[in-house]
């Protein structure tokens, strides 16, 4: 009776984990020959494991990545000019969030870019950071409708605070003067504070004419550009190669 006393208090407590290891503890016949320090340092370390494991998964359901793309199953076979070393180096416990970099994926549809940023953002959500991945289209209509309801600086605050801010199809269209006011409201709430990883079939240079206002996109882009590392990519759409003959690898299913 004692013993689920104990362990409905840990679940009244939200100690699921070290309840769960508590009742395992029970049911081990060798446990007792562990020291009194060694039980309570595995009911410590299981509980631990447990508030970790759950910190990441609401990062990752908060950053809307869709799928299950990650840096190790990235495809460095297919020739595009991702360069491994270079992967490694900016994912290696996302240095470029930890020191505030902001990072381009610029390409031709169908080479990975998509893809690419959602395990790149994953990875930063292992490492302990929030990101919050959306398409430009989306962002830029979320930020009207929030305009349209009274929302507006909350939702500006929220984006200008997450870690990593992941913007898909940058400078697809070119922008409204709403879409680039409130694209540098977001620049400055971010500017050397956090992270913004853009994807773009454009190159960093036709963004400014993208963007349009030559003074705002002055602006954007003084935020962006000189803080920046860029992976360039080229060849052949991997859409193309996954319906041919050569077909797409299984660890990029679903590029973009």
């Amino acid at each position: 009776m004692l013993t689920q006393q104990t362990i409905d208090k840990l679940h009244a407590m939200r100690l699921r984990g070290l309840a769960e290891a508590f009742q395992q503890q029970l049911e081990q016949p060798g446990i007792h020959e562990l020291s009194f320090e060694e039980r309570l340092g595995l009911l410590i370390d299981r509980q631990w494991d447990w508030r970790q494991d759950r910190a990441l998964q609401r990062r990752l359901r908060n950053a809307r990545l869709q799928g299950n793309a990650c840096v190790e199953d990235i495809d460095y076979r297919t020739p595009r000019g991702l360069e491994r070393s270079i992967v490694r180096s900016l994912t290696q416990d996302s240095a470029w969030v930890r020191d505030h970099f902001h990072l381009f994926l610029i390409g031709p549809t169908g080479i990975g870019k998509t893809w690419l940023a959602r395990a790149i953002a994953q990875k930063a959500c292992r490492d302990g950071f929030s990101a919050l991945f959306l398409k430009a289209s989306e962002l830029f209509r979320d930020l009207a409708m929030a305009r349209a309801d009274g929302s507006h600086s909350k939702v500006l605050y929220i984006i200008g605070r997450v870690d990593v801010l992941i913007v898909d199809d940058f400078c697809m269209a070119p922008m409204g003067d709403a879409e680039r006011r409130d694209f540098l409201e977001i620049c400055d709430a971010r500017y050397q504070t956090h992270s913004t990883l853009l994807t773009s079939q454009l190159p960093v240079a036709s963004w400014h004419a993208q963007i349009g206002d030559a003074t705002i996109a002055d602006s954007i882009l003084d935020r962006l550009v000189h803080n920046a590392h860029r992976l360039e990519l080229k060849g052949e759409s991997m859409r193309r190669r996954k319906t041919g003959k050569a077909a797409t690898p299984p660890s990029e299913a679903e590029p973009a």
